[in-house]
């Protein structure tokens, strides 16, 4: 069906940007931070050093295409960028 509408649309002459095949799995793109899932070892260690909670951390939502495989609500995910490490909670 999806690749019935995309047809029509270029048959009208509608200009589309960017086509995305949705049955695939979307790969990282290139400029996108590492996101890696921390274990509960890691975790402990983090909030300790930290003296902060889970409820205290910044939000990232379980829908955010960065997310690695198998993430659930209440994760943390270690954010790796060139300038810094960032820590998020799965909500």
């Amino acid at each position: 069906m999806l690749f019935f509408i995309i047809a029509q649309l270029l048959k009208s002459g509608m200009p589309l940007t960017v086509i995305i095949n949705l049955s695939q799995p979307q790969k990282m793109h290139i400029l996108q931070p590492k996101h890696q899932k921390i274990n509960e070892k890691e975790v402990e260690d983090l909030l300790k050093r930290l003296n902060v909670s889970k409820a205290q951390l910044p939000k990232i939502l379980s829908t955010d295409a960065g997310l690695p495989e198998g993430c659930n609500v209440g994760d943390i995910i270690k954010i790796e960028r060139e300038s810094a490490v960032y820590y998020r909670v799965v909500v």
